[in-house]
């Protein structure tokens, strides 16, 4: 895990809200994600630093932890902490703690760590979030050594015991009257030494490779949520599960629409005439267009409702609304006879009744409240 400040990586304070963190994380995530920089390593691993920091940043108990310990807190080789959780304050396992007190040991017993929890942004139009889609992804993962077989040790050799710890995997440390057990800083908690290591693996015995993984994105997920597959994060090392992978997902901005929660809006412009004399229009939706009523004398601003052409809910049968917010169009790049006749209803409306001007009637109102 790299020292870098985890606060430093998403460009945030401290004190930043848990808004302030995603809106930051979306921004990097949006400009080192790999689809945007092909065969660009260092956008690659800038990617992967933003999301291991909004991953402890925006949970509340890994953020807690980190802010207390640091990155010993949620290092996975410091006390079984890391993405799996915080089992023990700075690395120590209170629970053998407990055991080295009152008789207890550990007994020669091998750590296995679960692999890491992944996590990978994927971008997606509206539409597709509305009616749900199926995304190939391609993440970096882990696979056996075919040279060791996941031994770790070159051919012919094999792994020894831990000189430090004995094979424990965890040493003791003494603080005032407490003996406490710490994993081993040579072995890491896995009571073997490897003294000549594979030369492909360098004695991990496993190497880095991809996989793709294709992921089910249900009708009405909104931007930002998250989908779970269990079991395909990191591989565990020796014998452990694997980790989880978080596919986070970033719905494109549209054109037309506005989404709030189930219901989208958009700006439905009119003509004079529609406004004043009501008619029909043609307005779009995610399934096609639809005619729309327009009553006469519509003003700006009003709100026109489409049931059920919103969004479904991710977790019920229920469905949103479409609301077209209308705005009256002033028209431009007026021919003579336009002009012409646009001159003469303004001539013939001159004393119009303020009964016909109601927003100049209230407008003129005000004014002459504040006059008076």
């Amino acid at each position: 895990m790299s020292n870098k400040d985890f606060y430093e990586t998403l460009g945030v304070a401290r004190s930043a809200s848990d808004d302030e963190i995603k809106k930051a994380y979306r921004k990097l995530a949006m400009k080192y994600h790999p689809d945007r920089n092909p065969d660009d390593k260092d956008a690659e691993e800038k990617f992967k630093e933003v999301q291991k920091a909004y991953d402890i940043l925006s949970d509340k108990e890994k953020r807690s932890t980190y802010d207390q310990f640091g990155h010993a807190g949620v290092d996975p080789n410091m006390g079984g902490g890391g993405f799996g959780g915080f089992g023990g304050a700075q690395g120590f396992d209170f629970g053998d703690i407990f055991s080295q007190m009152f008789g207890g040991g550990a007994g020669g017993r091998q750590q296995s760590y679960q692999g890491a929890d992944l996590q990978y942004a994927v971008e997606i139009t509206l539409e597709e979030a509305a009616k749900g889609i199926k995304k190939r992804i391609t993440i970096p993962t882990y696979e056996e050594c075919d040279v060791c077989h996941g031994s770790g040790a070159k051919p012919g050799t094999s792994a020894t015991t831990c000189s430090t710890c004995h094979g424990s995997g965890t040493i003791h440390v003494r603080q005032a009257i407490f003996q406490m057990q710490q994993t081993c800083p040579t072995c890491h908690g896995t009571g073997r030494q490897i003294k000549d290591p594979c030369m492909k693996c360098r004695g991990e015995g496993r190497v880095k490779t991809s996989k793709t993984v294709e992921v089910n994105i249900p009708a009405g997920i909104d931007d930002g949520q998250r989908i779970r597959l269990s079991g395909e994060g990191e591989p565990g090392m020796h014998g452990a599960p694997n980790g989880d992978l978080y596919v986070v997902v970033h719905v494109k901005e549209h054109k037309t629409f506005e989404r709030n929660g189930l219901d989208l809006h958009c700006e439905m412009p009119i003509s004079f005439a529609i406004a004043a004399l009501g008619g029909e229009v043609e307005v779009p939706t995610l399934d096609g267009k639809v005619k729309l009523s327009i009553p006469k004398e519509t003003q700006t601003g009003r709100r026109m409702r489409v049931k059920g052409k919103g969004i479904k809910s991710l977790r019920s049968s229920a469905v949103g609304d479409l609301y077209c917010h209308v705005v009256v169009e002033t028209p431009v790049n007026l021919t003579d006879r336009q002009k012409e006749l646009l001159e003469e209803f303004e001539k013939i409306s001159t004393g119009m009744e303020r009964s016909q001007t109601p927003r100049q009637k209230s407008f003129f109102d005000k004014v002459r409240d504040i006059f008076d």
